[in-house]
C-alpha cells in the first residue's frame, strides 16, 4: 500500500512480505526508496493497509497475516511523561478503555473455559467420533540462486508437530535463523 504515515505530505510505501517482515519506505530523493521502519511478524503477511482506524488524528498500519491475525501499528504515543513529583493520572477515556478491555478479556476467558469443557465432555462420550480436520496449507518451494539451495516454507493455521521429507537422492538440510525444528535422519528401505 502507499500511505502518508509520517505526515510529511508524501506517501510512503508500505510493504508486507512472505517472511513476516513489515517495512516502511519513503522517497527522500528521486533515487532509491529509503527504509524508514521495519517490524517482524511471526508469519507471512497477506495484506497491508494504511489509514486512520482506531483513534482520530493518529494514523495506523494494519496488516493481516496468513492465519488471520490482524496486527496494527499506530502513531499514537503510548508513553506520557510527567514532571517531577507529579502522579500519573489517567484520563477518563483511558480508564474506560482499560475497563472495557478487562471486561472483554474476562468474557473471552470464560467462553474458552466453557468451550474447552464442552469439548472434553463430547470427546469422552461413547458416541464421540474422531475425524481429522481439513487445513489449508500455504507452501512454497523456491530456489535461492545465491547459494544454490531450496527453501521449503510451510504455513498452516495450527501448530506443526512433524514434517516428513522423503527423497530418492541424498540431501543436506541447512539451518536458518527462523528454524526451531529438531532434525532427525533415517535411512529408507529402497523397496
Amino acid at each position: 500500500d502507499s500511505f502518508d504515515i509520517l505526515g510529511d505530505g508524501v506517501k510512503e510505501l508500505l510493504v508486507g512480505r512472505d517472511d513476516g517482515a513489515l517495512e516502511i519506505y519513503n522517497f527522500e530523493s528521486a533515487d532509491d526508496p529509503a527504509l524508514r521502519y521495519d517490524h517482524a511478524l511471526s508469519e507471512s503477511i497477506a495484506s497491508i493497509q494504511g489509514g486512520c482506524v482506531g483513534k482520530d488524528g493518529y494514523d495506523e498500519i494494519l496488516a493481516s497475516t496468513y492465519s488471520g491475525w490482524l496486527t496494527g501499528l499506530t502513531t499514537e504515543p503510548v508513553h506520557r511523561e510527567g514532571g517531577s513529583g507529579e502522579e500519573l493520572k489517567l484520563s477518563q477515556e483511558m480508564q474506560s478503555k482499560i475497563s472495557s478491555l478487562r471486561n472483554e478479556l474476562e468474557h473471552l476467558q470464560i467462553k474458552v473455559l466453557q468451550e474447552r469443557e464442552k469439548y472434553q465432555q463430547s470427546s469422552q462420550s461413547s458416541t464421540a467420533v474422531s475425524s481429522v480436520p481439513a487445513f489449508s496449507v500455504n507452501d512454497k518451494f523456491t530456489l535461492n540462486k545465491d547459494d544454490a539451495s531450496y527453501s521449503l516454507i510451510l504455513e498452516v493455521q495450527t501448530a506443526i508437530d512433524n514434517v516428513l521429507v522423503q527423497s530418492d537422492v541424498p540431501i543436506d538440510l541447512l539451518d536458518v535463523d527462523k528454524n526451531s525444528a529438531v532434525v532427525s535422519f533415517s535411512s529408507c528401505d529402497s523397496e
